[in-house]
């Protein structure tokens, strides 16, 4: 299994320009809301307990990054219980209004998104990695550290990794 720092290493490669990243900021938790929102509609039942697909992704979701890192993780899941609160409050409402929220943040999510790998100049990561649909939201928090001043190793790890990959990139255009 990969470490945290080479998954990340890995989608900010696909997340260099800083006007891409700032659409991230944005477009991905609409896009983690709207698709929990979705998901939070079928009810099921197991030992007595009521579950959505939305209640079973967000915790498969949180094992992954607790595994990845124990305290990142934790928090990750904190935000995906965050997103599953938001989500059954909106599958409460009737279908319409469920069904336009839900689907609009997901789809105005997907526009920042493209928007953002419009001014990047290439495409997702997840194009190459189906991976990065679940490190897009963790690279999100871990950006939102760096924000804040912490985390710095990882940050310049994660520089490093970039920068040399951009000089492999560019040596195999030229040969």
């Amino acid at each position: 299994m990969k470490t945290m720092l080479e998954h990340l290493s890995q989608y900010a490669f696909y997340h260099q320009d800083k006007r891409n990243v700032a659409t991230h900021f944005i477009g991905i938790p609409m896009i983690v809301v709207g698709i929990t929102a979705l998901l939070a509609r079928p009810h099921f039942s197991f030992f007595n307990l009521d579950f959505t697909p939305a209640i079973l992704i967000a915790i498969a979701s949180g094992v992954f990054y607790i595994k990845l890192d124990l305290v990142i993780g934790i928090m990750m899941s904190l935000l995906l219980a965050l997103s599953v609160w938001i989500a059954n409050a909106l599958a409460a409402q009737s279908t319409q209004a469920w069904l336009i929220a839900a689907i609009g943040l997901f789809v105005v999510g997907w526009v920042f998104q493209f928007i953002g790998h419009y001014f990047e100049g290439k495409k997702p990561a997840f194009v190459d990695d189906i991976t990065g649909l679940i490190i897009g939201p963790l690279f999100v928090f871990v950006e939102c550290l760096f924000v804040l001043g912490l985390k710095r190793e990882w940050e310049e790890k994660i520089d490093i990794f970039c920068r040399k990959k951009n000089r492999e990139n560019a040596l195999s255009v030229t040969h």
